[in-house]
């Protein structure tokens, strides 16, 4: 009878990955494909879940990168319904790394979207809040979504948190946060 056990590159994947994080001598590691930044980081750690060994594929992410997303998600939204035949800005460079200038419907467009975004931000519609969203279906180990409120994503904070999530000791901050761009204050 042949072999009918199929090779899944993913499960090869997340082996390599476990194996990596086990022989960091850290409690994580970063996605090699990933830019970190000071408000977002892509790593991966190794927990428990129903009791077994699992790795976590993490994306963690300050509020204000939320945010930010949420509101150009709903400028977006209403750029495209209010110009017929929307599509997404595309910025591209020339011959020697400069942006290219935007055409005319492309800057109207770009300047709707900042006018909705400033007005979404004062009226302060988008509002915010800490959250652990559990993705049991990821192509590797189980996803993870983070939005906490810190004001930079650094190691000790990633390792603070993997420390208490690991404990089951992880207390998210149940406030709902709008933040301002203009200035660096925030309004719960």
């Amino acid at each position: 009878m042949e072999n009918t056990e199929k090779f899944n590159p993913t499960f090869q994947r997340q082996e390599d990955i476990i194996a990596k994080v086990k022989s960091s001598g850290h409690s994580f590691i970063f996605d090699a494909e990933d830019e970190i930044t000071d408000d977002y980081a892509h790593f991966y750690f190794l927990g428990v879940h129903e009791g077994k060994e699992v790795l976590f594929d993490t994306v963690l992410y300050t509020l204000r990168m939320q945010h930010e997303s949420e509101l150009f998600e709903i400028a977006e939204h209403e750029a495209a319904k209010h110009f017929p035949g929307y599509k997404k800005i595309k910025y591209e460079e020339d011959e020697n790394g400069n942006l290219k200038l935007l055409d005319n419907l492309e800057e109207e467009i770009g300047l709707y979207m900042a006018e909705v975004m400033m007005e979404l931000e004062e009226e302060g519609e988008v509002k915010v809040k800490e959250h652990v969203d559990l993705d049991l279906h990821h192509d590797c180990g189980i996803g993870l979504d983070v939005g906490l409120h810190i004001e930079k994503v650094t190691s000790q904070m990633i390792e603070s948190f993997i420390r208490d999530f690991n404990a089951d000791k992880l207390v998210l901050d149940a406030g709902f946060y709008s933040f301002q761009t203009q200035s660096e204050e925030l309004k719960p």
